[in-house]
């Protein structure tokens, strides 16, 4: 039997406003809890305000009964796969904030939800300004999965700069790939061209002693140029269906002028991306 890491998840909560756009990470959702033998908290936020209510009754009555008949539909998919759900309505005037707040509520380690479909002219389009809100104020890690992403079975990679945030992001990809039965690629993207290639690998190699600790079959690298343009470019040549990065440690103040590394991968990688904190 492999050895365990220290990083787990326990409480995995699905974030679904019932869409087309929410259909895969519902599947992912579903597939990752039936794999881990665990039940799947899913919450469906619906916007509304007393306001509202009060002037279209019947509309909200209505918006509740479609919310309640999708996850009861949800219910016997999961069901299916041996999966207890356990669902919860939340109404308010802002989505992230109903999510976020059951994901504090129901102690959630891991908060799935979809990227959004449309790409806009401005950055935070191509995740949605809900997903931004979420993956700012969430009290746990985030998995964002883009329409047309599939459950994982080819290989997960991280990204690490060495920092708190890497080192926790390696233990939860290793729990993944354990849990999954995925083999790994670790990859390190110098910040600065001044910066020391010596010290990206060093990076590496400590990420690939957590993977093979783990018993999980790893390979690292290192490359260089746009941190976020290199990432999703090893993540293409490795064939990966999930990409595994630290919340605040990479990118620093790229983070405050462009949104961060890690959002910029979950914007426009082809798979799930995983977003882990300290």
């Amino acid at each position: 039997m492999r050895p365990l890491v220290s990083k787990s998840f326990e409480r995995i909560l699905l974030a679904t406003e019932g869409t087309e756009f929410d259909v895969d990470a519902e599947r992912v959702a579903i597939d990752l809890a039936a794999k881990c033998r665990l039940p799947l908290l899913a919450v469906m936020p619906l916007v509304s305000n007393a306001e509202f209510e009060i002037v279209a009754p019947m509309l909200a009555e209505k918006a509740e009964a479609e919310a309640v008949a999708h996850l009861d539909q949800l219910r016997q998919v999961a069901k299916a796969r041996g999966v207890e759900l356990l669902s919860a309505i939340r109404s308010g005037e802002e989505p992230a904030r109903e999510i976020v707040d059951e994901a504090r509520e129901r102690k959630a380690d891991l908060l799935v939800l979809r990227r959004r479909g449309k790409r806009g002219y401005l950055a935070n389009l191509l995740i949605g300004a809900m997903v931004h809100k979420v993956i700012d104020h969430a009290p746990g890690d985030v998995l964002i999965v883009p329409r047309g992403a599939q459950s994982w079975s080819r290989g997960v990679l991280l990204a690490t700069d060495g920092s708190s945030h890497s080192e926790r992001a390696a233990e939860a990809a290793a729990w993944v790939a354990v849990r999954c039965g995925l083999e790994a690629t670790v990859v390190s993207v110098p910040a600065h061209r001044e910066e020391d290639e010596s010290i990206a690998k060093a990076n590496v190699d400590r990420a690939l002693a957590v993977f093979r600790a783990a018993g999980v079959r790893a390979t690292g690298r290192v490359a260089a140029g746009n941190p976020s343009e290199a990432i999703l470019a090893v993540a293409r040549d490795a064939g990966v269906d999930l990409i595994v990065l630290g919340r605040r440690g990479i990118g620093g103040v790229e983070r405050l002028l462009l949104g961060g590394t890690s959002e910029k991968v979950a914007e426009l990688a082809d798979c799930s991306v995983m977003i882990v904190r300290a």
